[in-house]
C-alpha cells in the first residue's frame, strides 16, 4: 500500500469535511444524488463514448496503481548486469545461458538472450527500444484517459449548474423548487472540481511518475545489456548504470564494487 496516496486520500476528505463544519455546513448538505448522477455518471458516460468499454471498466484497476507501491529495484538490477558483466567476461558470452532463464525481470530476459544468440547490437537496441516505445504508448494512452475525464467532469458540473438554473428559472413561482435546484446548480460545479482537482489530476502525476520510473530502469537495462554484448569491462559498465540511481544508491554501489 502506498501510505503517500492513502494519506493524501484520507488528509484531502478530513479536510474537506473540516472546512464545511468550520464554515457552519454539514456534509449533508453537500450530499446531491442528481449531481452525482450528472457529474459523475455523466463523465464517466461520455468516456464510454470515446473509448471502448473494455479500457473504460479497466480504467479503474489502473487508478488503483495509486495506492500500491512500485519496487523496480533499480539497484539490484545494478548489481546482477554488474555480476552478468563479470561473469561474460570470465566465462565468455555463452556462459549466461545457463543464469538468464532465472532472472525475474523478462525485459533484461529477452535483452540477454539476443546477447546469447550473437544478435547485432544494433538490431538489440532496436529491438529493446521498440519495445520500450510500446509500453510508453499504454501508458500515454491510459494518462490521456486520465486526463479527459479530468476535464469532462468540471464541463458535466457546468452543465449539471446550467440545467439546475434552468429548472430553476422555469419553476420560480413554485418556491419549495427553488433549492432543490439550486442545490444542483452549485453542487454540481462543486463534485466537478473535486473530481478533477482532488482526484484525478493528482491521480495522474502519480501514474506519470511512475511511467518515468519505469522508463528509466528499462532504459538503465538497454545500456546494460549493450555493454555486456560490447564486452565492457564490468567497471565501465558500472560507471554507465549508477549515472541513472539517486546520489546515495550511486555511492553506495560504487563504494561496493567500485574499490575492489
Amino acid at each position: 500500500m502506498d501510505l503517500g496516496s492513502l494519506i493524501g486520500l484520507i488528509g484531502g476528505i478530513a479536510c474537506i469535511i473540516l472546512a464545511m463544519y468550520t464554515s457552519g455546513g454539514q456534509v449533508g448538505t453537500y450530499i446531491d444524488i442528481p449531481s452525482v448522477f450528472m457529474t459523475i455518471g455523466g463523465s464517466y458516460c461520455a468516456l464510454l463514448l470515446n473509448y471502448s468499454l473494455k479500457e473504460s471498466i479497466g480504467l479503474f484497476s489502473i487508478l488503483g496503481k495509486c495506492f500500491r507501491v512500485e519496487e523496480f529495484g533499480e539497484s539490484k538490477i545494478v548489481e546482477k548486469l554488474y555480476e552478468l558483466a563479470e561473469k561474460a567476461r570470465r566465462e565468455g558470452i555463452l556462459s549466461l545461458e545457463e543464469v538468464i532463464a532465472e532472472l525475474d525481470d523478462k525485459f533484461m530476459q529477452s535483452g540477454l538472450r539476443l546477447v546469447v544468440d550473437g544478435t547485432d547490437a544494433e538490431i538489440i537496441r532496436n529491438l529493446m527500444e521498440n519495445e520500450l516505445n510500446a509500453m510508453n504508448e499504454r501508458h500515454a494512452r491510459w494518462l490521456k484517459m486520465i486526463d479527459n475525464w479530468s476535464k469532462l467532469a468540471p464541463g458535466f458540473g457546468m452543465l449539471g449548474t446550467v440545467q439546475g438554473l434552468i429548472a430553476m428559472m422555469k419553476n420560480l413561482e413554485d418556491k419549495s423548487r427553488i433549492g432543490p435546484n439550486m442545490a444542483v446548480a452549485l453542487i454540481t460545479t462543486y463534485y466537478g472540481a473535486i473530481m478533477a482537482n482532488f482526484l484525478l489530476t493528482p491521480m495522474m502525476g502519480k501514474l506519470a511518475a511512475k511511467d518515468a520510473m519505469e522508463t528509466r530502469l528499462r532504459e538503465m537495462i538497454i545500456e546494460g545489456v549493450l555493454s555486456i554484448q560490447a564486452g565492457d569491462n564490468p567497471r565501465i559498465l558500472l560507471v554507465k548504470l549508477t549515472s541513472y540511481l539517486e546520489p546515495a544508491d550511486k555511492k553506495e554501489l560504487i563504494d561496493k564494487y567500485g574499490k575492489d
